[in-house]
C-alpha cells in the first residue's frame, strides 16, 4: 500500500524497501547527468579551438560519467541498507535529499582537492 502520495502527472510514488535504492540511483543518476552535460558543453566551448578537444572532451566526460554512476550505485546501495535494516521507509523527497546530495558531495570533493588543482 502506498504511504506516501506525490500528485506527479496523477500518479502515486511510494518508495518500497525493495526500491529504495532504485529511487536513489534515479536521482543521483538524473543530478548527475545534468552536471556532466553542463561541464561537458562548457569543455566543448573553451576546447573549440584545440587540434584534439572534442576527444578530450568526450573522454573525460565518459569517464567522469562513468565514475560517477559506479559511486551511485554503491552509494545508493548502502543508503538503502542502512534504512531497511531499520526497518523504515523512505518518502520520495528523502530519495531526492539523497541522490542530489550524493552528487553534490561529488563535485564538493572533485573541487576541494589541493593537490589536483595545482
Amino acid at each position: 500500500m502506498c504511504k506516501y502520495y506525490w500528485p506527479i502527472l496523477g500518479l502515486c510514488l511510494c518508495v518500497l524497501s525493495a526500491e529504495m535504492w532504485y529511487w536513489v540511483f534515479l536521482w543521483c543518476l538524473f543530478s548527475s547527468l545534468f552536471v556532466h552535460s553542463t561541464v561537458g558543453l562548457l569543455m566543448c566551448v573553451t576546447l573549440q579551438r584545440h587540434k584534439r578537444g572534442r576527444l578530450i572532451t568526450l573522454v573525460l566526460i565518459s569517464v567522469g560519467f562513468l565514475a560517477s554512476l559506479t559511486g551511485g550505485v554503491i552509494t545508493s546501495a548502502a543508503v538503502a541498507g542502512v534504512y531497511r535494516v531499520a526497518g523504515k521507509d523512505m518518502a520520495p523527497l528523502e530519495a531526492l535529499v539523497f541522490g542530489v546530495g550524493q552528487n553534490a558531495f561529488t563535485v564538493i570533493i572533485s573541487f576541494s582537492r589541493i593537490l589536483a588543482t595545482l
